[in-house]
């Protein structure tokens, strides 16, 4: 099945705009942008001892506002469309996220996707956020984000989390309408709300294609349900790898960052491929990722208990070919975009100056072996 190429656009410093004209010509979908405040790579073990990234950038948490960035990037930008990957509905309050959604889309001729989550607890627990509930939260949001869009005046609203009186977004929508949410998504209760409310789906996380497949059948089931058009929802997919040749991975599985890619997976997705989480069998992967609990000796004790086959058992790998097959599978679960993430790069400075070229030569094998076009 064909599939459509998107791109990450680094938002943290050095901040590097120079490159946004090679990615505007006309070969991915979408450019997206990542939101957080802190990163999924624990500080703890970003230090000289560990990683020659540490002499490059004194610290992996140094972040830009994601919207702001979008911003840099519409006005630069003519062709191709811009998505946040994902703001969360707890650090910024819904009319705000309205607010700046219908102002990128003006500000990019209708080109912005407003990529929404319910929260992770990196970003949230250390800052003093509530994470309790988000859930909720984020489908109260969501609908009082679409309220707003289509109200014709003030409006009042009383929920659980939030409340509005006599309360007015008179800012006209683009006149290609308002812009597509996509929801990154991966529980059942998140799943049903992209079949109720969304208009793509973007799940991160270690499942592989079957599961993948599932998930989207119970999105399309929601959308039915909701008397919506399960076809007109986007099905994409963050594809994280590991590229490189036999001997060359074997090398990068034993560097302290690519290790603590197991904090992302899930314990679900290793007992599926047959083992154990390090972190144990209740272990949510990103969700469950708290900086300040992990500590130099605690990971240092993870590492000794890591299985480099447990990695690879869930996280496509090899070379550019063979990863690019790995990827097409997603394809016939049912993801219409795909954009290629390359973990290896976290091996170090050798491997990420080498990155970039891996991810385009998989990027081409995966458009020539699914017969797209860029």
């Amino acid at each position: 099945m064909p599939l459509e190429l998107a791109a990450f656009f680094r938002t943290t410093l050095p901040l590097d705009l120079g490159g946004l004209e090679a990615l505007d010509d006309g070969r991915y979908h979408s450019l997206w942008l990542p939101d957080h405040l802190v990163s999924f790579w624990p500080d703890s073990i970003w230090t000289p001892e560990f990683t020659d990234l540490a002499e490059v950038s004194p610290s992996p948490h140094r972040y830009l506002d994601a919207l702001a960035l979008a911003g840099a990037v519409a006005a630069r930008t003519t062709r191709t469309r811009l998505a946040t990957s994902v703001l969360d509905t707890v650090r910024r309050h819904p009319v705000m996220l309205a607010q700046s959604a219908l102002t990128l889309s003006h500000l990019s001729d209708g080109r912005f996707i407003l990529g929404l989550g319910a929260g992770e607890r990196e970003n949230l627990a250390p800052y003093g956020f509530d994470h309790r509930a988000t859930v909720s939260r984020f489908a109260e949001a969501l609908r009082l984000i679409r309220l707003l869009w289509n109200a014709d005046g003030p409006i009042d609203f009383a929920g659980q989390f939030f409340t509005l009186e006599h309360a007015r977004l008179d800012t006209e929508l683009h006149r290609t309408g308002p812009p597509p949410v996509w929801i990154g998504a991966n529980g059942l209760r998140m799943l049903r709300l992209v079949g109720e409310l969304g208009d793509g789906w973007w799940p991160t996380g270690s499942a592989g294609p079957e599961t993948y497949a599932s998930q989207l059948a119970h999105i399309r089931d929601a959308a039915e349900q909701a008397g919506r058009d399960p076809d007109a929802i986007t099905p994409a997919k963050m594809v994280v790898c590991l590229i490189g040749e036999p001997d060359e991975l074997g090398e990068i599985m034993q560097r302290p960052l690519v290790k603590s890619l197991v904090l992302q997976l899930t314990a679900d997705a290793l007992a599926a491929a047959g083992h154990r989480h390090p972190m144990g069998e209740h272990w949510r992967g990103i969700q469950d990722i708290d900086p300040r609990a992990l500590t130099r000796d605690r990971l240092l004790r993870l590492f000794e208990l890591v299985d480099p086959a447990a990695i690879l058992s869930v996280v496509p790998h090899g070379t550019p070919k063979q990863v690019a097959a790995q990827i097409a599978a997603f394809g016939e679960a049912g993801a219409r975009v795909v954009s290629v993430l390359d973990y290896s790069g976290m091996a170090g400075q050798v491997y990420a100056a080498e990155s970039a070229r891996k991810v385009r030569e998989v990027e081409d094998a995966l458009l020539q072996l699914t017969g797209s076009t860029p």
